[in-house]
C-alpha cells in the first residue's frame, strides 16, 4: 500500500504521515503540493504521527517546521517512526542550554 506524508519545511528531518501506516507500506513524500520520492517504512506509524524522511544521528536536533522538535536519543534512520522513544524534547527546558 502507498500513503502519503507532508513535509512542511525545506530541510526538515521528518514528514507527517497523512494516513496510518503499516510497516513495509510505501511513503510517498509531499511538499507545497507536489510530491517527490517514495520511501519505505521501517514500523507502524500511527496517523498524523511522523516518519524519518533523513538520517538522525544520535545527540542531532531533529527538525519539524524549520525547527528543532527535539534531540534524537539514538540514530534513526530514513523510514523509523519518531516519537518519544528516539527523540527527548529540548523545548522549554531550563536544564538545556540553547
Amino acid at each position: 500500500m502507498t500513503v502519503t506524508a507532508m513535509i512542511i519545511e525545506k530541510g526538515d528531518h521528518v514528514a507527517t504521515c497523512l494516513s496510518k501506516v503499516k510497516k513495509g507500506d510505501k511513503v510517498k513524500l509531499m511538499h507545497n503540493g507536489k510530491t517527490g520520492k517514495t520511501i519505505k517504512s521501517n514500523s507502524a506509524i500511527p496517523y498524523i504521527h511522523k516518519i524519518c524522511i533523513s538520517p538522525i544521528t544520535k545527540g542531532e536536533h531533529c527538525m519539524k517546521y524549520g525547527l528543532s522538535i527535539g534531540i534524537a536519543t539514538k540514530d534513526i534512520k530514513i523510514g523509523d517512526y519518531i516519537h518519544v522513544h528516539n527523540i527527548e524534547s529540548a523545548r522549554g527546558r531550563g536544564d538545556l542550554e540553547v
